[in-house]
Parts: structure tokens; sequence; C-alpha cells
């Protein structure tokens, strides 16, 4: 097999102390945004436009028609905010990106505020995730310091204030507009859409919202060209991504390819499922996202390849489970995260995640009832596409999923325990040390 790797964005990750201005710029950090400066911002969206990257953060949306959609009025301000808040289980690019080399992103939102009009930038982390939001906030202060930020960046009557903001933890603050009533001090929760935030986001003013890893890439495309970024991936899904894989593979982790990559390559690259067991079903999205089988190894992971196969492509968040998993065990967990991360603004979400979560632990407890299966179902149907947000998709998606390749292990749920089918301990990753305390 082609190695597939294309390091660009995890290029300097591996290097000693890479989340250093000085260790940054000796890799010519910052001479991106000292040419960018120099050209005209309708050239440097223009370029993020053609190169037709697409959002990485899940929807997949250009990210060069993004940014064309703001109010053309400039009466009133232009904002950035960069979600930063990754939290679907399994998801983990973004924060690996910032702990490892947040310069990059910082780069990439100085030349995207540039290049839409924006004088003033926010980027949303998770609380939780303290070292995360310290590694960020060193970095602002260390660009702030060297004249990247603040008033007149070098030299060119460019200003630019940005702002690390820390959540208060929740998962429907992923949502760009709850994301923006959280970052006006108000309880996090969807708005009504339109007006869409290219029209009224921030404080009511023209905003643009992306995900990390697409503000991240944007200096790579400015230096390098769009024959460079075009040149790697398939059409319609163009450039390189930060695919992570965790669960049953021999190598956990991160990994940078072109667009169109399959699982299979991928578990290539990682040492495969760990040793003496075989892929059983894995999620190309995260757990919001239908889950694949065995029979999908093959799929390109596109934008379009995966929608055609019948899931997502979503985060990128590969979780990899074999045979030993029981797959009620995993939707059933899946559920529990959504139902607790319901805002309990809309009736569809707020009722049927309860109702589905105490479905799917009696089927779990081998509890189960005759129509239990048919009841899943029909719940789903009446949250899908039902909801105020998109999160009522990201609850019924595995629920339905599994239940199309794995009907059997859901109504074995109406009389034995998952637990006696597919005993737990086997399918555990880590294993204690003999001899060290629990």
């Amino acid at each position: 097999m082609t190695d597939p790797i294309t390091p660009v964005l995890t290029r300097n990750w591996a290097d000693e102390r890479a989340w250093k201005l000085t260790n940054y710029e000796r890799q010519g950090g910052y001479a991106t945004l000292r040419s960018a400066l120099h050209k005209s911002p309708d050239e440097l969206a223009g370029m993020i436009k053609d190169s037709q990257l697409r959002g990485r953060g899940g929807a997949g949306f250009p990210t060069g028609v993004k940014w064309s959609l703001l109010d053309p009025d400039k009466s009133k301000p232009r904002y950035l905010v960069v979600n930063a808040d990754e939290s679907e289980p399994g998801a983990c690019k973004d924060m690996p990106l910032m702990m490892a080399s947040p310069h990059t992103l910082v780069e990439g939102v100085i030349i995207s505020c540039f290049a839409f009009g924006a004088k003033h930038a926010f980027i949303y982390v998770r609380g939780e995730v303290l070292h995360v939001i310290r590694r960020l906030q060193q970095a602002v202060m260390e660009a702030y310091s060297a004249g990247y930020l603040g008033k007149n960046i070098l030299g060119t009557g460019f200003d630019l204030e940005l702002i690390v903001h820390a959540g208060a933890g929740a998962y429907i603050c992923g949502e760009e507009t709850a994301l923006l009533d959280s970052l006006e001090g108000r309880r996090g929760q969807p708005r009504l859409k339109p007006p869409f935030p290219a029209v009224a986001g921030l404080y009511g003013s023209p905003t643009v919202i992306n995900n990390v890893e697409s503000i991240s890439t944007v200096p790579a495309i400015v230096a390098n060209g769009i024959d460079w970024f075009t040149s790697m991936g398939v059409d319609n899904g163009k450039g390189m991504g930060i695919f992570s894989l965790s669960g049953h593979v021999k190598n956990p982790g991160q990994v940078e390819v072109p667009l169109g990559t399959t699982l299979r390559q991928l578990l290539d690259l990682t040492g495969g499922i760990r040793e003496g067991h075989r892929l059983k079903f894995w999620t190309p999205g995260g757990s919001s996202s239908p889950v694949f089988t065995d029979e999908h190894l093959d799929v390109p992971l596109d934008y379009d390849s995966v929608a055609k196969a019948g899931s997502m492509l979503g985060t990128r968040s590969l979780q990899i489970f074999d045979e030993t998993v029981s797959v009620v065990r995993a939707v059933s967990r899946w559920v529990e995260f959504y139902k607790h991360e319901s805002c309990g603004k809309c009736t569809p979400c707020r009722e049927g995640s309860w109702w589905l979560a105490q479905i799917m632990q009696r089927i779990e407890a081998g509890q189960g009832q005759e129509g239990d299966v048919e009841k899943l179902l029909d719940l789903s149907d009446n949250i899908g596409g039902k909801a105020f947000c998109a999160l009522g998709d990201a609850l019924v998606t595995p629920v339905n999923s599994a239940i199309k390749y794995f009907r059997d292990e859901f109504e074995a749920g109406y009389h034995t325990p998952a637990w006696e089918l597919f005993p737990y301990e086997r399918n555990v990753v880590y294993v204690q040390p003999a001899g060290v305390a629990q």
C-alpha cells in the first residue's frame, strides 16, 4: 500500500516545545501572515473559496462560501468565532492540534479575519480542557508581544483583538448558535434560524463560525497555493484532514491523510485491529454518525462517499469496535450521553431522549419487551428531523443504524442481558498491570 500520510497541520507536533512562538517561527510560522497582509482581502478570500476547503467540524460546508455569505453591509462590526468546543464522543483532533501547535490556529485566525474584515475574534474552548485553554492563552499572549495581534499588526494598519473564552462544559454549545448565546453570557441553547449567524450572529452582527481545523488549514493554503491543496483528496472533498482512531486498534491516535482514504488504509497505518480479533462495527464521524460494519472497510472517507454509503464523515472520529463489544451497550451509552446533554428546549429531544434511554437500558439488562425494537424505531422517527437543532438527529442515528445491522442483538435483549452475551471484561482496552494498586 502506498503510504497516504500527509503531515501538514501535524508536521511539527513531535518537535520539542512546538507550542512556543520561537519554535513555531523557526519552522516558518507567521511568514505566511507577513505575506498575506500584503495581499488584498478579496484575493485571500478568493483563494479559500477556490481551494474548495470544506468545514472540518462536521457538516462540511464550504469555508469560502460561508465567508462570502456575510452581510455586505459593513456598518456593523464583523466577528470570527472559532468553535473549539470539541465534545463529540470519540472526537480527538482539535484538542491535540491546539495543545501541540496553538500558533497554527492563531495564525489562521489572523489571516482569516483580514480576509473578510473582522477586527474581533473569539476562540470558544470547552471549559474542562484547562490545559488546552492555558496553552492557547499563552500563545495569544506571545502573539500580542510579537506584534501579530493588537493594533497596527506588523505596521500594516490592520487591527485585531483575539480572546480565548472558556465555556462551561455543555455539548449543546458545539451547536453554533448555542455557542453564540453562551459567548454572550446566556444559557447555551440553539437559536431559531433564520436569521443565520452570517447576517445576525454574535451581538446581532455578521459572524463567521468555523471549526479549529478549518481555520488552522488557512495558512497552509495561502502558503502553498490552491493547486497544492486541490491535488490532495477527491472530487468535492479536497485536501487533507486529521482522522482520530480510538478503540480496538493497536496504535490509536491521530493520522493526517488526504480525504478519500479508506478505513482499511488507516488500519494499516495504525497496526490494525488488536491481535486475535476482528472488526465488528465502527463510526466514521463520531457517535452521532450512523455506524458502519466491516463491509464498509473500503468506503472512501470523504463527505459524499460516506453519505452515499449511509453515514456521514462528521468530525472524522473513528471509534473502532471488535467482536467482543455489545452493540446494544455501546448505543445505550451514546443515548445516555445525548439525554444528559439535551438542553431541554424542545419536546422531541427532551422527552424522546429520556424514553430512548429507558428502553435501551432494559434491553441491555435483558428485560426488553416484545415490540421494543419497533418502539425504538418509532421514537426515533418522531425525533429525527423534528428537534430544534441537530442534537435530535445525533441521538437517533446510532440507534437506527445499529438496529439495521444488528437487530438480532437488540431482540436478544428480550431475554438475555448484554453482559452475558458479550462479557464486558473481554473488551477492555487497558488492563491494570499486576501488582499496581487500584
